[in-house]
């Protein structure tokens, strides 16, 4: 099992790309911030590569209060090489728990 950590920022971005087939077990978000942060989340596969948007929405706005954390882990995601997890939510942090399958 592999965990990548990121910092979210108002920007989408990606948190996590898979070098190979990895299953996602579980993605973390923690709200360290003192206010309420609202967390969009995408599933972007690699071609075409479209950014994060209205298609590929995973996570809409869900906000997160302040010191709270939010555990994704009901569901499990496979994702081929080049494809993506992105989010935007400004000053939330990322853990994304993987295994390669």
């Amino acid at each position: 099992m592999a965990i990548a950590n990121f910092a979210i920022t108002g920007s989408t971005q990606a948190i996590y790309t898979s070098s190979g087939s990895n299953a996602i077990t579980t993605i973390i978000v923690c709200n360290p911030t003192g206010a309420t942060v609202n967390l969009t989340m995408y599933a972007v596969p690699a071609s075409p590569g479209t950014p994060g948007d209205a298609t590929n929405v995973i996570v809409f706005q869900l906000p997160i209060p302040a010191g709270d954390t939010v555990s994704f882990d009901q569901e499990k995601m496979v994702l081929s090489a080049g494809d993506s997890i992105q989010a935007k939510g400004n000053g939330l942090v990322s853990t994304v728990s993987t295994l390669p399958v």
